[in-house]
């Protein structure tokens, strides 16, 4: 299920997570905030109740770059919900040549898998270290090696293994690692014992980091390439050759690495063995079904003018027939077992500036009951974007620049003077909203970010005159075209 603290979040207090990142659009945010709540609601309702509630699907319209995606993206992550953005251009009507619509939800349960493994790891996460350094001193001294070394590990060994580090000139192991024999297993034991932990000591000192060991790895199976042609499944075909991943390869593989990126490797496998992959994919499977967020964008272009008919806009028709019986609710089969998209929450956006949400087919219309538009940007919001979000571009390269020892400082006068530029130029060319902010500050910063390299330490403010001395040719020349992309 999602995070335990989502279950206390009010609507009110999740718009107020979202105000942390995205400026204005109260109206998503609180539609946005309302339906994640409604499902919060839904699985606290007894199981017969629970299957007849459906989510409320959302459309978005709104011009770009005004956090249509964000909104989705940080919901997803407040929620810790799978999420999948996908565009609904690159989906083609079953028949032609492109990606189904099914595959959406193939991508969807793939990221909950991911999800879920990653959680999981964590939980085993010092078991699976502590593992790993036995393995690991089992490289390094092949003599100590346990006896319930894993095959893996029991097949590397360690470059110059017998010969320990030295602190100081005096400081060595008197002897390499040899057989016991029957009349001393005793004092050989023990010997062995007091050089495992004096490496051990050593490895947890980070003084072995660099010392090279064979490692035995498992390789991925090799599976060949095919060309599909036609209304190939290409995601089908794949997990069928899955089954069969035995017979083009895989198998061992010796590998010469340093230390410090063997117990990567060893901690990585260990975990990997820690966690049990039927309850990662029953769990995400769970997870994908009752909270996972498709975020469907540019919607809008598969939308069919009612004045035109033929040629490619029957392609995009059938692209929308083919997203129907997906949000409206079907079983849709994947590796880790069938999934049902009933009370998957889809979120979908388009600008709708060409076509219009009418042009959708009514069917699918139905299935995006809640329609909120969102508010294009102009200098007071840009002026907040620049100095209120978290994640702030005044922010970012504030801290770009100061890893080059180059403290900038914005002063309010410049921030104004920019949210000024960003809203003129996006007035008088293609309104891209927030987007503009980004070309307008790299081309503000583009000569010093060249120069900090050369330059730091150095502290430089950004005035109000700053910015007009690097962006005067936007302020001179009508043409901004040519300056801003």
């Amino acid at each position: 299920m999602a995070d335990k603290k989502l279950d206390s979040l009010t609507p009110r207090e999740v718009v107020a997570e979202l105000d942390k990142y995205i400026v204005g659009q109260k109206k998503a945010k609180r539609a946005v905030a309302v339906a994640l709540r409604n499902r919060i609601r839904r699985l606290q309702l007894p199981p017969e109740v629970r299957e007849d509630i459906a989510p409320k699907n959302i459309l978005m319209i709104g011009p770009t770059g005004v956090g249509k995606t964000e909104i989705a993206r940080r919901l997803a992550k407040l929620s810790n919900s799978p999420f999948l953005k996908v565009e609904a251009t690159k989906y083609t009507e079953v028949g032609y040549v492109g990606r189904d619509v099914e595959s959406m939800i193939r991508d969807l349960m793939a990221a909950g898998v991911q999800m879920v493994k990653q959680e999981m790891q964590e939980s085993v996460k010092m078991e699976a270290e502590k593992r790993a350094e036995e393995a690991l001193l089992d490289l390094l001294l092949p003599g100590t090696a346990k006896k319930n070394t894993s095959p893996a590990t029991s097949m590397g060994k360690a470059l110059g293994a017998f010969s320990l580090p030295m602190s100081s000139p005096t400081e060595t192991l008197s002897e390499p690692v040899s057989e016991a024999s029957p009349a001393e297993p005793e004092a050989q034991e023990s010997k062995d014992s007091s050089s495992r932990e004096k490496m051990r000591t050593l490895l947890r000192e980070g003084k072995l980091e660099d010392r090279m060991v064979e490692l035995v790895i498992q390789q991925a199976p090799q599976i060949p390439a095919f060309e599909m042609f036609g209304g190939g499944n290409v995601e089908d075909l794949e997990s069928s050759l899955s089954g069969l991943a035995g017979l083009f390869g895989g198998g061992k593989k010796k590998k010469l690495v340093p230390v410090k990126r063997a117990r990567e490797i060893l901690t990585a496998e260990e975990a990997e063995k820690l966690i049990d992959r039927d309850r990662v994919s029953d769990e995400a499977r769970q997870r994908v079904q009752e909270t996972g967020i498709v975020f469907i964008d540019e919607i809008d272009k598969i939308a069919v003018k009612g004045e035109h008919g033929g040629g490619p806009d029957v392609s995009r028709e059938g692209v929308q027939r083919d997203i129907l019986p997906i949000v409206e609710g079907s079983t849709v089969s994947t590796k880790w077992g069938p999934i049902d998209t009933s009370h998957i929450l889809f979120i979908a956006a388009g600008a709708f500036n060409v076509s219009k949400p009418s042009d959708l087919i009514p069917e699918l219309q139905g299935r995006f009951p809640l329609r909120v538009e969102l508010e294009s940007l102009g200098k007071e919001d840009f002026l907040r974007i620049l100095t209120e979000p978290k994640n702030a571009l005044t922010k970012q390269y504030i801290d770009l620049l100061a890893v080059e020892k180059v403290e900038i400082e914005f002063a309010p006068e410049a921030i104004e003077r920019l949210a000024d530029l960003a809203a003129e130029v996006n007035s008088r060319m293609e309104n891209i909203g927030a987007r503009r902010l980004h070309t307008i500050m790299e081309a503000l910063l583009e000569d010093l970010s060249f120069e900090a390299p050369d330059i730091g330490p150095a502290k430089i403010p950004i005035t109000a005159a700053y910015v007009d001395e690097r962006l005067r040719s936007l302020v001179v020349d009508r043409d901004l075209g040519r300056y801003i992309l």
